[in-house]
């Protein structure tokens, strides 16, 4: 085999040191051990330019690589981050010295791909979202800690009030934590759009009003509310970050199509996602059944503005995880499951898809056929997949989505099967006819 990148070099990430390996032609000691401090990465930049090295292929080691993986790209590199499962080492050759020779020379040979990492403002997206979602999920767990307190004391206002961070919920909690124990006066905080009455939150609401349970919903309620503080900071950062992304965006924007629903998500950011994501992409992403506003946005944040790193919607789904990957050996199939997956963009497909299940749409009928021929779990990847073309269609291509509804999609399914038997009754020598109607039957006294 010629060498395809003879300039190539690479790393094998850890934790505490880094092993780089150029080829053997380039240095007398090809192979080298850095620290991982920023002044060791820097003489590690500086000991590749001495070898002439051009580009570096790494593994996606934890979070290790990021520091390496930022100095070299600006010291000018160009840095290929691959997966670890295309880069498999010789079995029973298992040393850091040798993972980094090994992944050397796959790179050398160009057969190492690179991972899709995004770019500029979309990193800087994507980190802030993804912040985002850790605050959320800390605040969820302070929930779960008020519950318990409550329940400790047998205070079971968590079971008459359907959401206890609603507008009555939040006001009762911060009557307790202000000292208040009258059930009276605790049930009167009752917001009028509560569906519990008044009698019933009362009684909900007699404890036991232990000091070291109202301690621990104190504190909780303190966490619950420093989160959602930080949650808002997140929040101007992802607006502002949207408005340099319009900035240097060249996109036409036409105008903004009606809203298909207006029903609020629950722990959405509190701006106007849609009419930011709109003035971004020139296109509504949240026509699609399945993708509202905030995770058309997070979506957008894992993949980018700009998917022509896919060349088509296949390649696309493949990344995701979504399509079969399939082994076959001697022309027949040994497995066509899905490839076992972390994507974020791909679970976030995958709720839309059990979302889109319980609607009256084509992807909503496509799901529950499916679900009932092959099981949920297979029902949800295949919707998934649906969705993920309807994405890359619509972001790459500008393509306009319209639902053609459940019932056209069971109408396409019948004339389908049809097909089907009459061209099976056809190759056995039959004729395929439509059953004349029941005959009345004679009443009989």
């Amino acid at each position: 085999m010629s060498p395809i990148h003879p300039r190539a070099a690479a790393i094998d990430v850890g934790a505490k040191m880094h092993v780089a390996a150029v080829g053997p032609d380039r240095a007398s000691e090809p192979v080298r051990t850095f620290g991982t401090f920023t002044d060791d990465l820097h003489r590690l930049a500086d000991w590749f330019q001495e070898c002439g090295i051009e580009t570096i292929a790494m593994e996606s080691t934890g979070v290790y690589w990021i520091p390496v993986f930022e100095i070299l790209e600006q010291r000018g590199f160009e840095v290929l981050l691959v997966n670890a499962r295309d880069a498999k080492h010789v079995p029973g050759r298992k040393t850091d010295v040798s993972d980094a020779q090994w992944l050397q020379r796959l790179h050398e040979f160009g057969l190492l791909r690179a991972s899709f990492l995004p770019k500029g403002e979309i990193a800087a997206l994507r980190a802030y979202l993804r912040q985002r979602e850790r605050l959320v999920e800390l605040a969820a767990t302070h929930i779960q800690h008020m519950q318990k307190a409550l329940m400790q004391m047998n205070v079971q206002v968590h079971h008459v009030v359907s959401d206890i961070m609603g507008v009555t919920g939040l006001r009762i909690l911060r009557a307790i934590v202000a000292g208040e124990r009258d059930p009276g006066v605790l049930a009167a905080n009752r917001d009028r759009r509560c569906r519990a009455d008044v009698e019933t939150i009362q009684r909900a609401l007699t404890g036991t009003w232990r000091a070291e349970h109202l301690f621990a919903l104190e504190q909780a309620l303190a966490l619950y509310d420093a989160c959602q503080e930080k949650v808002v900071a997140c929040d101007r950062k992802i607006e502002a970050t949207l408005k340099r992304i319009e900035a240097q965006s060249a996109k036409p924007v036409g105008e903004l199509p009606p809203a298909r629903t207006t029903t609020r998500q629950p722990n959405a950011v509190d701006f106007d996602v849609r009419t930011a994501l709109h003035a971004v992409l020139g296109v509504d992403l949240t026509q699609i059944h399945g993708l509202g506003p905030y995770l058309a946005l997070k979506l957008v944040g894992e993949c980018g503005t700009d998917l022509s790193a896919w060349p088509s919607a296949k390649h696309f789904t493949s990344w995701l995880g979504l399509a079969p990957s399939n082994k076959i050996s001697g022309g027949k199939v040994l497995s066509s499951r899905t490839r076992r997956s972390s994507n974020r963009a791909a679970s976030l497909l995958r709720l839309a898809a059990v979302t889109v299940g319980r609607t009256d749409t084509a992807l909503g009928a496509f799901f529950r056929r499916l679900s009932g021929r092959v099981g949920k779990a297979k029902a949800v990847t295949a919707t998934a997949r649906k969705i993920a073309v309807l994405f890359y269609n619509t972001l790459r291509h500008g393509m306009d989505y319209a639902d053609p509804g459940a019932s056209y999609y069971e109408e396409r399914y019948r004339q389908r099967v049809l097909t089907n038997l009459q061209r099976r009754a056809k190759s056995l020598g039959y004729v395929l006819q439509q059953a004349d109607a029941a005959p009345a039957t004679n009443g009989v006294s």
